[in-house]
């Protein structure tokens, strides 16, 4: 079993930054993914970026490309989430997810265990 904490969401104004973190406990061992999901009322969750964690891999979906950095503490216990030159759009919950058998980054059904969430605000 693996437990996911989100920590460090808040509201920003447009063009502000903040920094998500995760923290992986138990069988961290067994993941081959973590990754960044986000959903605003009323969408669909989706996957903002993720990253292999034996090779370092990343994936971002366009509209953060640039603006959004994944990473991953040397112990791999703990993600981050450094986000950059925020935008309205970008407003939702952002989810922590782990994956034991992920190949398709952006697919939900292929992680294994998620976080409660963490709110995202920006405003114009």
């Amino acid at each position: 079993q693996v437990q996911v904490v989100e920590s460090g969401g808040g509201s920003v104004q447009t063009g502000g930054s903040l920094k998500l973190s995760c923290a992986a406990s138990g069988y961290t061992s067994s993941l081959n993914c973590m990754g960044w999901f986000r959903q605003a009322p009323g969408q669909e969750r989706e996957e903002v970026a993720a990253i292999f964690r034996r090779d370092g891999r990343t994936h971002y979906r366009d509209s953060v490309k640039g603006r959004f950095i994944i990473s991953q503490d040397s112990a791999k216990t703990m993600l981050y989430l450094q986000m950059n030159s925020l935008k309205p759009e970008d407003t939702a919950m952002y989810y922590c997810a782990a994956g034991r058998y992920v190949a398709d980054v952006t697919v939900l059904s292929e992680y294994d265990y998620w976080g409660q969430g963490s709110q995202v605000t920006v405003s114009s």
